[in-house]
Formats: structure tokens, C-alpha cells, sequence
């Protein structure tokens, strides 16, 4: 079955949270992000950018670790990756400001 493009990203977002229903998928999306974070402002202080290169190792290693062993689905990264790093951000963003919970109620 040929993966579906979802348009808008409003959306695109309410599938993407479809597919990120298993809280710790959201608990390891959200703690990748966080080491993201991190990864970049070691860039900064250390002023070694080259530590960039592990960004997206550890922010898409945890989350396709909480999509291949908790949801058993394929991350929308696959079909859609700029709308679902949007979208990791967006549920990020809203997991901090507490909009959403990481068992995924809002």
C-alpha cells in the first residue's frame, strides 16, 4: 500500500499524533528533541561545529527507536520529513509548555 501525503500541516499533525499514540514513542520523540538541544549548544560553547553531526543521530535514533519497538509503525520521517520535523518540534513545544501530555491526552 503506497504511504499517504497529508496536506495541510494542521492536518498532517492530527495523523502525526495518531502515529505517536504509545506514550514512551512520545517520551523518546521528546527526550531526542531535548539531546538536540543539547547537541547544538555544545556546538556553540565548545564552537565545534562538527558536533552537529550527531544531532539528527540521536533526535531520529529515538525516535525510530519509539516508532520500530513501541508504535510498530513507520515514522511519517519516511514520507513527509519536512512536515515531521515540524511536527516533532510542534509536539515537542507542547509536551514543555504542558498543551499535551506525554501520554498523549491534551
Amino acid at each position: 500500500m503506497a504511504a499517504r501525503r497529508v496536506h495541510p500541516f494542521s492536518r498532517f499533525y492530527e495523523h502525526y499524533l495518531g502515529e505517536h499514540r504509545h506514550p514512551t514513542c512520545r517520551l523518546l520523540h521528546f527526550l531526542g528533541s531535548w539531546l538536540v538541544i543539547a547537541v547544538v549548544v555544545v556546538a556553540i560553547v565548545t564552537r565545534r561545529p562538527g558536533v552537529l553531526l550527531i544531532a539528527p543521530i540521536v533526535g531520529y535514533g529515538f525516535a525510530w527507536v519509539g516508532h520500530f519497538f513501541f508504535e510498530k509503525n513507520t515514522p511519517a520521517t519516511f514520507r513527509q520529513p519536512c512536515f515531521s520535523l515540524a511536527a516533532d518540534w510542534v509536539l515537542w513545544w507542547q509536551i514543555t509548555t504542558r498543551r499535551r501530555s506525554l501520554s498523549g491526552s491534551a
